[in-house]
């Protein structure tokens, strides 16, 4: 394992509960299909190590997602109050953690990739989702006292990021991407690429 000062960490944040399902799907099924799916792609990211935490969980769903995880992966809980920082704090000790919401199986890896590099000169790197949400938020550790006291979530936007920045190129802005949140979101998802076979799968069942 590389040293803390130049360790790197992809985690995984995933709800403790499932909140929705496209029509004909249950909950559970489809929250377990996108976490497997989002797991996978980062798993097969390279020179990173890779934790899941589970938001307001209970130990049922602990043992759900770790039922999903490569033996070895941490899976962590963490409260629901600031699921993101928390996370990215207890994925430590790193030089820089990259937090990625579970609702997004067919995000490319190298996404990821831009986020670490952006945090080359920023205090936070995220990559925007298409509903103005974020997919990925990036920091590096120790996390700056102002992105502490802006305590984003994947539920904030840039322009609330932006809005409390210190200097110029304190935020790094990814290429976006889009969540998987609602039935409309289904349009968004591209046939033609590989990967994000458990979610394919679920949505091809009659």
């Amino acid at each position: 394992m590389a040293a803390s000062n130049d360790r790197r960490v992809v985690v995984l944040v995933v709800p403790g509960t499932p909140s929705w399902a496209p029509p004909g799907r249950t909950p559970t099924a489809w929250h377990h299909a996108l976490t497997e799916d989002t797991y996978e792609l980062l798993a097969d990211l390279a020179q990173v190590d890779v934790a899941v935490a589970v938001a307001a969980g209970d130990e049922s769903s602990l043992a759900a997602i770790r039922d999903l995880t490569w033996p070895g992966t941490p899976v962590y809980a963490v409260s629901g109050a600031n699921p993101v920082l928390e996370a990215i704090e207890l994925a430590g000790p790193a030089a820089a953690v990259v937090a990625v919401s579970y609702d997004v199986p067919d995000l490319p890896g190298l996404l990821i990739g831009k986020l670490f590099r952006a945090l080359g000169s920023a205090d936070i790197a995220v990559t925007p989702a298409t509903d103005g949400s974020l997919a990925a938020i990036g920091v590096n550790l120790p996390i700056a006292s102002w992105v502490q006291d802006a305590a984003p979530t994947f539920d904030s936007t840039l322009a609330e990021l932006e809005a409390v920045k210190p200097r110029r190129h304190a935020v790094a802005i990814g290429p976006g991407w889009h969540r998987l949140r609602s039935a409309a979101d289904l349009a968004q998802l591209d046939p033609g690429l590989e990967g994000w076979d458990a979610t394919r799968s679920l949505l091809r069942r009659p």
